[in-house]
């Protein structure tokens, strides 16, 4: 199933919402008219664990289209938000999980060349989530080297402490797409998260693809354009650490809670790894997908500006 939080009005509440055949289909709604108790927040959907996907999936099998009176509204009619408008926690973050990001960004970025021996953890704090269509920030007093990377966003289902990689990939409730935003020019003493943890600096979205439909994480094909211009284009399968290596790799110090996000790293091709290095400006547009799941397209604006 794909997921949305959506809005169906300026003013409306966020609700959850499942994508069926062009419509959103309200997800509270639709099990009240099918005899069902779903909620109507992700998180709250996570929280009910994998039964409450398996009703939802049986009832709308079930259904076949027929899911009552003003329960769905057609897709390009909502505003879709962030899946997870506002997480819990920080979002754990991975750098240099690509072999040729690892490349270009010891040549760019002054990191080490040598492939990591564990993965390499940073984190995102939830403000810096956005949702499909919103604007990324640039403020110029803060950073000229605004960058891009285009990732595989992992939600977790089930809590996971200390578990195997072979039982990891039970703990994941589905997938996303997630783009890290960097300004380079604000690594602080090799620490990242300020650099990555800005305002906008998450752009996240256009739902969470539920896990059944993504039995294998590592046959994703993922791009990134800025301005129609292809940037970045891999496949996950080259990630170096797998998603169920990244899971069972946290879990050992970390407790992983519903609704928990991995921003599983990015392929090469990100600005300062070019030459000459480029940089997102005011008025830039980036787009990015990944197979399976969708694509998430967002304008670049001044910060100042936009604040105003």
């Amino acid at each position: 199933m794909k997921l949305v939080t959506y809005a169906a009005s300026v003013e409306a509440a966020p609700r959850l919402g499942v994508i069926e055949d062009g419509y959103v289909v309200d997800v509270a709604a639709f099990g009240a008219a099918s005899g069902l108790s779903l909620p109507n927040r992700m998180l709250d959907f996570i929280d009910a664990g994998p039964r409450a996907v398996a009703q939802l999936g049986d009832a709308l099998n079930h259904a076949a289209r027929d899911w009552g009176t003003g329960t769905a509204v057609p897709a390009p009619n909502v505003r879709l938000l962030a899946p997870i408008p506002r997480p819990r926690k920080n979002i754990f973050g991975i750098g240099l999980n690509y072999l040729d990001h690892v490349t270009e960004s010891a040549k760019a970025l002054d990191t080490k060349p040598d492939l990591p021996q564990q993965p390499v953890v940073f984190s995102k704090p939830p403000t810096a989530v956005i949702g499909p269509g919103q604007a990324v920030h640039h403020d110029a007093a803060m950073t000229q080297q605004l960058d891009w990377e285009v990732e595989l966003a992992v939600i977790i289902g089930t809590r996971a402490k200390r578990v195997a990689r072979a039982d990891a990939l039970s703990h994941v409730f589905g997938y996303s797409v997630m783009i890290d935003i960097s300004a380079r020019d604000n690594r602080r003493a090799g620490q990242w998260i300020f650099s990555k943890g800005m305002d906008t600096y998450a752009p996240f979205g256009p739902c969470i693809v539920t896990a059944d439909e993504i039995p294998d994480p590592q046959t994703l094909d993922l791009w990134l354009t800025v301005n129609g211009v292809e940037k970045q284009r891999s496949n996950t399968s080259h990630m170096l650490f797998k998603v169920d290596e990244l899971i069972a790799d946290l879990s050992t110090g970390m407790t992983l809670e519903p609704g928990d996000i991995i921003a599983s790293g990015t392929p090469e091709g990100v600005g300062a790894g070019r030459d000459p290095q480029e940089w997102l400006w005011p008025g830039d547009v980036i787009e990015a997908h990944v197979q399976g799941i969708g694509t998430i397209r967002h304008p670049v604006v001044n910060a100042t500006v936009f604040d105003a």
